[in-house]
């Protein structure tokens, strides 16, 4: 009796553990789909460094007819971790009403999805961006970047600096913090290494809702277009392989050569990179501003698009 028990127990608990795997495992989402539903006109795919970017780049050109010499530099805009060129859309559509604006899925990212090299470094990101500023023919722009895409900005404009005319940081990547060193690889904690496998939707909202000051801003097509990014083929595994080589370097002596000058931008409630750490920018940048924007979190250009903008349009007009 006690073995029969025993046996109905073990069967029972193997069934909810497989239960439990069918409702986690979460395969990756066919490209052909993807492709269809997030890079319709006016999304193109050029190759760059042997890497199939996905990017958008709208707006009057300098040299086109139509312009009437009245086009501003172009902004070149990069999205933070786990995003897409689709974080930008209201920006964009926006800015492009008199500037050229060019987006892209970070390579590891979205649509672009994995470097066939394998390499996540930000030289190497700073190489890709120069050729592909490159072959659009664009020798210098307003460079804005969000999160590890404003690390990312702030690489390329130390290292390019005649490619950069004014510098953009939303609350940027780059200082040590608890459990990230400098000259160390992070460390992957078990749940990070599941994350090739498994993506289910209750998992991931509280994640992306901690973006935002209010939680209830994030809407269901933002979310459903996070996760199917995060689904595009080998996007996982590159965010894994990103992880694991990532190597922060002190951030000094790269802001001590940016001579452009730099806005940096915070929403006040961000939680997950505060605006605390501007101080830290603003130490070090020769020339910099700050602007804190109330009530809002991580990624203005999404929660209150509109409020950022205007702070952001002010400064690439020229106005301190």
């Amino acid at each position: 009796m006690v073995r029969r028990v025993a046996r109905y127990i073990i069967i029972a608990l193997l069934a909810v553990a497989a239960g439990v795997c069918a409702w986690a495992w979460t395969p990756d989402l066919p490209r052909a789909g993807l492709e269809s539903r997030y890079a319709s006109p006016p999304s193109r795919f050029v190759e760059v460094e042997g890497v199939r970017l996905h990017l958008r780049d709208t707006g009057p050109r300098a040299d086109a007819p139509s312009d009437g010499g009245q086009s501003r530099t172009a902004v070149l805009l990069l999205h933070g971790f786990g995003s897409s060129l689709h974080t930008w859309e209201d920006w964009a559509g926006h800015l492009q009403d008199s500037r050229r604006v060019v987006r892209l899925d970070l390579p590891g990212f979205g649509l672009t999805g994995p470097d066939p090299s394998a390499d996540y470094s930000d030289a190497r990101a700073v190489v890709i961006l120069t050729a592909l500023l490159d072959r659009l023919g664009l020798a210098q722009a307003d460079v804005i970047g969000s999160s590890m895409g404003g690390r990312i900005a702030w690489r390329f404009a130390a290292e390019r600096p005649e490619r950069v005319r004014r510098l953009v940081l939303m609350a940027p990547d780059g200082f040590a913090s608890e459990g990230r060193p400098y000259g160390e690889a992070a460390e992957l904690p078990l749940a990070m290494r599941l994350l090739p496998y498994t993506l289910p939707m209750p998992l991931l909202r509280p994640g992306l809702a901690a973006a935002y000051a209010d939680p209830a801003a994030l809407r269901e097509d933002v979310l459903q277009r996070y996760r199917d990014m995060l689904l595009a083929p080998g996007v996982r595994t590159a965010i894994l392989d990103r992880v694991r080589t990532a190597i922060l370097e002190r951030p000094e002596p790269f802001l001590h050569r940016i001579a452009v000058p730099v806005l940096l931008l915070w929403g006040e409630q961000d939680r997950m990179v505060p605006a605390a750490h501007a101080a830290d920018y603003a130490r070090d940048l020769p020339d910099s501003r700050t602007v804190v924007l109330p009530g809002i979190g991580h990624v203005p250009m999404e929660e209150r698009p509109q409020e950022a903008l205007a702070a952001l349009v002010s400064f690439l007009d020229g106005e301190r």
